[in-house]
């Protein structure tokens, strides 16, 4: 009996099986469908997945663009902006380069004022180093003369003594002759007073003493005086050089001298000496 024959009996039918290849070909067929499907849902999803990224790309790109096309537009505006500032600029600095030039112009004139002010100076100093040269060779000679001096007025100090006067009284520092009696003005201890006396003249005032000369013996060197004081007449007889003359005077009375340093023929010349607060000098009646 062949495998395709089918046996029935009252009890049971017997159903050929199919062969074990066919139901793995089967089986294998229904996974492959079944992958293509899960495959094609899967791919739908990344298309639409990609549909929509894409989506999202274009409005970020347009939002890109926008944003681009507004800043081009800033950018144009700030140029126009610049290049109204550039120009601007461009004249200060025109300006600015035409004061330079100016003041460039103005400080090589006053170099040159400076530079010739400086030869100037130099001159005025040169000449006034020789001046100073001159004057160095003139302070040499005044400290020469300034020591000179310095010496004869040392002597003249020196020189200066105190004697016993006519009266019995110690007389002051007297002077013997011009200068003498000028250190001794200098001191300012007395009040001093030169005369000039010649014989037969009338009394001559001075200060507030009236003085003439009654006798001059000039081989002898010696003279005699007439004193007026407090309307008194004292005669001073026989005097020397150098002799400190000495009477008082004044309501209290104070001590006066008189000195006579040089004596020639009928003439005499001296010094009357009073102290600091005796009367001063009154006009001769």
């Amino acid at each position: 009996m062949s495998d395709r024959e089918v046996v029935t009996s009252d009890e049971y039918v017997v159903t050929p099986k199919a062969p074990g290849w066919l139901i793995g070909v089967s089986i294998l067929a229904l996974v492959v469908a079944l992958g293509a499907v899960g495959f094609a849902y899967g791919l739908n999803n990344h298309l639409e997945a990609a549909q929509q990224a894409q989506t999202a790309a274009n409005a970020r790109s347009q939002a890109l663009a926008d944003k681009l096309e507004q800043t081009n537009d800033r950018m144009r505006a700030q140029g126009e902006m610049l290049g109204q500032s550039v120009g601007l600029t461009q004249k200060q600095l025109e300006a600015k380069t035409a004061q330079l030039v100016e003041a460039q112009h103005v400080a090589a004139a006053s170099t040159a004022k400076l530079a010739k002010a400086q030869d100037e100076t130099a001159a005025q100093v040169n000449a006034v180093k020789t001046d100073v040269s001159s004057v160095k060779t003139d302070v040499g000679g005044v400290k020469t003369d300034v020591a000179t001096t310095q010496a004869d007025l040392a002597n003249t100090k020196t020189a200066l003594t105190r004697v016993m006067g006519d009266a019995g009284v110690m007389s002051g520092l007297i002077a013997t002759n011009h200068d003498e009696l000028e250190q001794l003005k200098h001191r300012g201890d007395r009040n001093y007073y030169e005369f000039t006396l010649t014989k037969g003249a009338q009394p001559t005032l001075v200060s507030t003493i009236k003085l003439q000369l009654k006798k001059a013996d000039q081989k002898r060197s010696k003279f005699t005086l007439n004193v007026s004081s407090d309307d008194k007449n004292i005669e001073k007889k026989d005097k020397n050089l150098n002799e400190p003359i000495q009477f008082y005077s004044g309501k209290t009375p104070m001590l006066y001298e008189i000195v006579v340093n040089t004596e020639d023929k009928n003439q005499i010349k001296g010094y009357l000496s009073t102290p600091k607060n005796a009367p001063q000098q009154i006009s001769m009646p």
